[in-house]
């Protein structure tokens, strides 16, 4: 049987698995099979294989969602650069641990990526080090404000709202006494929740078995903690896959004018929205930045002219992304070959020196 090509749509099966995983990224097989009413070694079969083959990988996410939305200090970066450059810019972004998102739109010479950076601060990338470089032609910042919804909080609708429900790891009541000992998400860790996370960031599916031998802690120990970070919130797990293979092969970007008196609905409206991955209020013209994937162009044409009526929008700018080069902090694991070879090429000529 001839294999299926890297961007082929996978079967409905392969589908539901990775709904589910973006539920809790660390289901077992088990509790899929008795959710989604499969065989659990057909489960594990499975998972295997889109583990093994990288087409899912899931991670900790590189951002988390501030506390009631508000901003934790975050640009989006617009770069355009000069044609031919955009690899060499791309693979020098990417490298960079304070850059957890780049995309490449359609138009070959232009770049979004997110920066995690001090409110406020005057950020040496954004104010010196792009600038100053040649091949950028132009740079667009603009400040996160409020978070509406984040790419780890999106779900493929090809489950059940019950099945959502029952795959989805219980949350404490709101109001609830938090840990002393908090965690990565804007408050400090202990040493274990460190080196949980630590090992967990590349691979959030390491076994506890794993996970005990490489921290040095009992299994139980790490059990307790791994639960204990996932229902307090946590321990936030996103699932990377190329949203071809989900049969959504547009995404686009959306640079949104919005009337401040329609702002906080137009983007709650845009996080509810299935097709939405990201929705933020930004400061600059363009209040409110959004991603979305799509099926097709009809469907994006149905979005801009249909979905997005009656929410006080007053303009919108839309780029297609051609690439989604980094989702997450192992650069290497999402640059493009070019950009892989340079990078190469560039440590072998400084081992040389």
């Amino acid at each position: 049987m001839a294999r299926a090509s890297a961007d082929s749509v996978l079967s409905l099966v392969d589908q539901r698995l990775v709904a589910a995983l973006q539920c809790d990224g660390r289901l077992t097989a088990e509790h899929a099979a008795q959710v989604l009413g499969l065989n659990p070694a057909t489960v594990r079969r499975r998972l295997h294989a889109l583990g093994a083959d990288g087409t899912v990988r899931v991670v900790v996410s590189p951002v988390a969602r501030p506390r009631n939305g508000g901003a934790a200090g975050a640009l989006f970066l617009r770069i355009r650069v000069l044609r031919g450059k955009l690899d060499t810019i791309v693979a020098a972004l990417a490298a960079r641990e304070d850059i957890p998102f780049i995309d490449v739109t359609t138009s070959g010479d232009e770049i979004f990526a997110v920066a995690r950076t001090e409110p406020g601060s005057r950020d040496p990338l954004v104010f010196r080090q792009l600038p100053s470089t040649q091949a950028v032609t132009s740079l667009e910042s603009a400040t996160i404000l409020h978070v509406f919804r984040l790419t780890s909080e999106w779900r493929h609708q090809v489950l059940t709202a019950p099945e959502r429900a029952a795959l989805t790891p219980s949350k404490p009541v709101p109001g609830a006494a938090a840990s002393d000992s908090q965690g990565p998400y804007g408050v400090d860790a202990d040493a274990l929740e460190q080196s949980l996370i630590d090992a967990l960031t590349p691979d959030a599916r390491l076994t506890a078995a794993t996970l005990a031998a490489r921290t040095g802690h009992p299994e139980s120990t790490v059990r307790r903690r791994i639960a204990q970070l996932t229902t307090q919130d946590r321990l936030i797990t996103q699932v990377l896959v190329d949203p071809r293979r989900l049969g959504l092969p547009i995404e686009a970007k959306l640079l949104l004018h919005v009337a401040p008196d329609y702002l906080a609905a137009a983007g709650q409206a845009l996080a509810d929205h299935p097709a939405v991955h990201g929705a933020f209020a930004t400061s600059g013209p363009s209040n409110l930045h959004a991603a979305a994937y799509f099926p097709d162009l009809t469907a994006l044409y149905d979005f801009l002219s249909r979905d997005l009526a009656g929410l006080g929008i007053s303009h919108v700018e839309t780029a297609i992304v051609s690439r989604g080069i980094k989702r997450t902090p192992s650069p290497d694991a999402a640059l493009p070959a070019l950009a892989v070879a340079q990078r190469r090429r560039a440590r072998a000529g400084q081992g040389e020196g």
